[in-house]
């Protein structure tokens, strides 16, 4: 028996199976019968394939039959579906959906070959190949999105690098892919081997799903109860919500994410209170996005005519920033309308006097007020702005917030807050917090 291997040739790929069979993949423009299999795809997917699917295992889930699965592929599936977190896993669930639906239509398309063009002296593409990222984008991630089974950027899976390497799909893919990688690639070797039906596999896969939506829907319902429970039974100030919210922060998983959804909701919550009229506040930004390729300055940004006018910099665990303040100064060159910028960091800034001199260049530079301040700091400077407004009281500011936090991530206000990472586990330990407290 030889172990499994990949040859890599100028024009072509071999797999070579354990038991000596290669598998050959040939480099170039799609052949006649890979366009027309890929055409049969499109045709159904196009035509709602995936949504009757998931409509199917949603309303009558009790006439589903997993009795050809075995438990090894059950196995499988669940644990694709167990280890999605905040920030890992989601990409290989839709990638293993979009692969179970390729084979349930066209049986004969290989699921390793993720690129096909008819363009082959431009793009990379296999002869058998097909663009999965143009089947994802179109009729995957849109129709998951919409029955909210997996919160997915609206580009796609498939833009995930570590997905769109030049090699085939199998145990041998070198890319750093997160998440139930192990479990994916055995799922691959299984359809490909056909070890398993694809359209039951898909209905066992699309079930977890929708069980684990109305779990998030039950619990998102119950954070929300005891979250006015917990509001009409106590005082609330601004001290009372900013501890509760750093204890949450600091107790969960991912808490950069939390921070930047906390410092979000705060400003949520004085827009609904009219502290600054003459502006809006932009929609909580997908995670990474504060760069120079979205536009961005900064993970929270106030908005006068579509021009950024304010921005802070969420800066969880870090506490020099000097590469930081440079980064924005690149940023201000094009974005002129900028009246107020700074960091907010969950530590106290290091070689502070260091940073502040730069600081104070750029705001002669800019014309801009540049602050550095704690969590703790900016919560207090956005309070003391309301106040000074007099667009609410303390306690109505400090209820607010909460409402707008806990809200944002039970998913009720993705018109302002259109969080992709999973909540689920976020929400747990918010009741966990609000028990406690």
């Amino acid at each position: 028996m030889n172990e499994l291997h990949l040859r890599v040739y100028t024009n072509r790929s071999e797999l070579v199976l354990p038991d000596g069979t290669i598998q050959d993949f040939q480099e170039g423009g799609m052949n006649q019968a890979a366009k027309i299999r890929y055409k049969k795809i499109v045709v159904e997917l196009s035509t709602g394939y995936l949504e009757r699917q998931i409509l199917f295992c949603r309303d009558y889930s009790s006439n589903l039959d997993f009795l050809v699965l075995n438990q090894a592929h059950k196995y499988l599936l669940d644990r694709l579906v167990q280890l999605v977190t905040a920030d890992v896993g989601r990409a290989l669930i839709g990638l293993s959906i979009l692969q179970l639906c390729v084979k349930a239509i066209e049986p004969e398309q290989s699921i390793r070959l993720h690129k096909g063009s008819s363009r082959a002296t431009k793009d990379f593409s296999w002869c058998d190949g097909i663009s999965m990222r143009s089947l994802d984008k179109q009729y995957i991630t849109p129709v998951l999105r919409k029955y909210e089974l997996l919160r997915l950027n609206a580009d796609g899976f498939m833009m995930t690098r570590s997905l769109a390497e030049n090699y085939p799909y199998s145990s041998v893919y070198k890319a750093n892919m997160k998440g139930a990688r192990s479990e994916w690639v055995s799922l691959v070797e299984a359809i490909e081997k056909d070890e398993l039906v694809s359209e039951v596999a898909l209905h066992y896969l699309l079930l977890q799903l929708l069980n684990q939506a109305d779990n998030f829907r039950r619990l998102a319902l119950q954070t929300i109860e005891n979250l006015t429970l917990f509001l009409g039974a106590t005082v609330i100030d601004r001290g009372i919500s900013l501890n509760l919210i750093l204890r949450h922060i600091n107790q969960s998983d991912y808490a950069a994410r939390l921070m930047e959804i906390a410092m979000h909701s705060l400003m949520q919550a004085m827009q609904e209170h009219q502290v600054f009229p003459d502006s809006l506040l932009k929609p909580l930004s997908q995670m990474r996005s504060a760069n120079k390729k979205h536009g961005n300055i900064g993970d929270i940004e106030l908005l006068e005519d579509r021009q950024i006018v304010e921005a802070w910099d969420a800066k969880y665990g870090k506490s020099y920033l000097r590469d930081e303040i440079e980064e924005l100064s690149e940023k201000l060159e094009v974005h002129p309308a900028v009246r107020k910028a700074g960091f907010v960091t969950s530590l106290e800034a290091e070689r502070i006097d260091e940073l502040m001199s730069r600081c104070n260049e750029i705001e002669e530079i800019f014309g801009i007020a540049l602050e550095i301040v704690t969590f703790k700091e900016w919560v207090e400077l956005q309070f003391a702005r309301t106040l000074a407004e007099e667009a609410t009281t303390e306690q109505e500011l400090a209820s607010a917030w909460l409402i707008a936090y806990t809200e944002s991530l039970a998913q009720r206000r993705r018109d302002i807050a259109p969080i992709d990472e999973p909540c689920y586990q976020w929400l747990l330990k918010l009741n966990e917090t609000l028990r406690i407290e």
